[in-house]
């Protein structure tokens, strides 16, 4: 299929973009990559009257390290994420992450802002930021402001951006070592490439008393189960709540199938998912506390 007809105009800065978008309101989409929209365009799942092409503003991209945060500009491609030195050594679970994307060719083109905004719930870098703690830069008209992860995913495809704004950044925690913590990220497809049929980033502080292994500050964020990145809070509490043996782990995961409600599709029913999603997270606990018996 062909895309309907539209305007394009490529933005010069961002206060040109941001003009641009009230001007023309829900009639106005943003262009940075193009790895999602165009194909939503060619197949008449969006018919906007404008295009605005912010691939250009190169103050919207970078990955640079500040105030114990790394800041991921919104121009950013996967690749970048994917190679970045600073990203391997200060958050560990995006480049863990960044591999699964598709292919390389669109993580060559693809943008981290641009994935993050259209809030795809198979998508990977949600629920990493979920499980990061990230915050969200959003710049409009009136300066700029910042949400929480947690506050930014709202449901299927919607988030707390506001149609006269631009995500410009996502602050990411700089991964604590010195406290134990240690990042995780895995998912499980069809074939590499194909969206993600459950997938987890997961995070946690492992400290070692003699034998035993405690979790501490449990992150566990599912992905492509519900209408956005989700949090298993239950999950979470049970293995923050004593040594992690056989026992706990069996409690986690009661706690986690209780909470957990996925939706089925066409080739996984919910139940299986339930199940893949256990699997995921004895899995992360492995790889984050290898040493434990």
């Amino acid at each position: 299929m062909k895309s309907p007809a539209f305007d394009y105009v490529r933005a010069t800065s961002p206060e040109h973009a941001l003009a641009l978008l009230a001007e023309h309101g829900e009639d106005a989409r943003l262009l940075a990559g193009g790895q999602t929209l165009l194909a939503t365009l060619n197949m008449r799942l969006s018919q906007p009257a404008l295009l605005v092409d912010i691939g250009g503003l190169a103050q919207l991209g970078g990955i640079q390290l500040a105030g114990g945060h790394l800041r991921i500009g919104a121009l950013a491609r996967h690749s970048e994420v994917e190679a970045s030195p600073l990203v391997a050594r200060h958050a560990p679970m995006l480049a863990q992450a960044a591999p699964h994307i598709a292919h390389r060719a669109i993580r060559n083109l693809g943008t981290f802002g641009g994935a993050v905004a259209y809030a795809d719930p198979a998508a990977e870098w949600p629920a990493c930021l979920l499980a990061l703690d990230a915050v969200m830069v959003l710049q409009g008209a009136a300066g700029e402001r910042r949400i929480a992860a947690g506050d930014f995913f709202q449901g299927l495809y919607a988030t707390a951006r506001r149609d006269d704004e631009l995500l410009v950044a996502c602050e990411v925690p700089v991964a604590d070592t010195a406290s134990g913590e240690r990042q995780h990220f895995d998912e499980l497809a069809r074939r590499h490439g194909d969206y993600a049929i459950a997938g987890l980033a997961a995070r946690a502080n492992v400290q070692r008393q003699g034998a035993a292994t405690r979790l501490a500050q449990v992150r566990l964020a599912f992905l492509s189960l519900g209408d956005r990145p989700l949090r298993a809070r239950k999950a979470e509490a049970v293995l923050e709540g004593g040594v992690l043996d056989a026992a706990r782990l069996a409690q986690a995961d009661t706690a986690l199938r209780a909470e957990l409600d996925p939706f089925g599709d066409l080739t996984h029913s919910a139940a299986a998912k339930k199940q893949l999603a256990a699997t995921l997270m004895r899995r992360a606990l492995a790889a984050l506390t290898p040493e434990a018996p």
